[in-house]
């Protein structure tokens, strides 16, 4: 099995470099990477388990959702932050969220920008266990000993099945809606407004953009 995770106690993974895409990112192939990240997890054959070990933002909240297993420490924080700084998301990176929390949640998540407690994520069924920092090691050995003790090839059958649940959801990509929806979206400015404005740390002004 596979387990992801970050460095230290601090940071599971807090997405994208605001920086970057206040300049060029949104125009580069580059988001492909984060794509295709998701894509790998829900394809790869192996049980992948995130351990998350604290800020799980943006694309950290993605994977930490598209990994089979969620093992969150109790200080950990998830949220997704999109549309708050003007970060585009779409395509099965956010539909997948309705498979795991319903569609009222999952909308919430995604259309609110809020965070979340571990203990909330727990609650929503985003996370499967949540423990001390201390014990978050044993807790993600405990889950991989059990998966060793499993048929590797039924797990491989079970994974490719759920797969297989996703499948419709899993043609679309970002750049499809983006150009179903705003085609022109990266010379509008409101990617540059978002991102400046968290950089500024300041509210950003969307309402030219209704």
């Amino acid at each position: 099995m596979i387990v992801l995770t970050g460095t230290g106690e601090r940071a599971f993974c807090v997405g994208g470099d605001v920086n970057w895409e206040k300049g060029e990112g949104g125009k580069s192939g580059l988001q492909d990477l984060e794509f295709n990240f998701n894509r790998q997890i829900a394809e790869c054959p192996k049980p992948v388990i995130a351990r998350v070990n604290g800020y799980a933002i943006g694309a950290g909240h993605h994977i930490a959702y598209f990994c089979d297993f969620t093992i969150a420490a109790e200080h950990a924080i998830f949220g997704q932050n999109g549309p708050r700084v003007g970060s585009p998301a779409g395509g099965y990176i956010v539909a997948h969220a309705a498979n795991v929390l319903g569609h009222k949640r999952a909308r919430e998540l995604w259309m609110l920008c809020r965070r979340y407690s571990a203990q909330q994520a727990f609650d929503w069924g985003l996370a499967n266990a949540v423990v001390p920092m201390a014990q978050l090691d044993a807790e993600v050995r405990k889950y991989c000993d059990e998966l060793l003790s499993l048929s590797p090839t039924c797990l491989k059958i079970v994974k490719r099945s759920f797969y297989h649940h996703m499948a419709p959801i899993m043609g679309r990509d970002m750049n499809d809606l983006i150009q179903e929806v705003a085609p022109n979206y990266f010379n509008t400015g409101e990617q540059q407004e978002g991102a400046s404005a968290f950089l500024e740390k300041r509210k950003p002004d969307f309402s030219k953009f209704r």
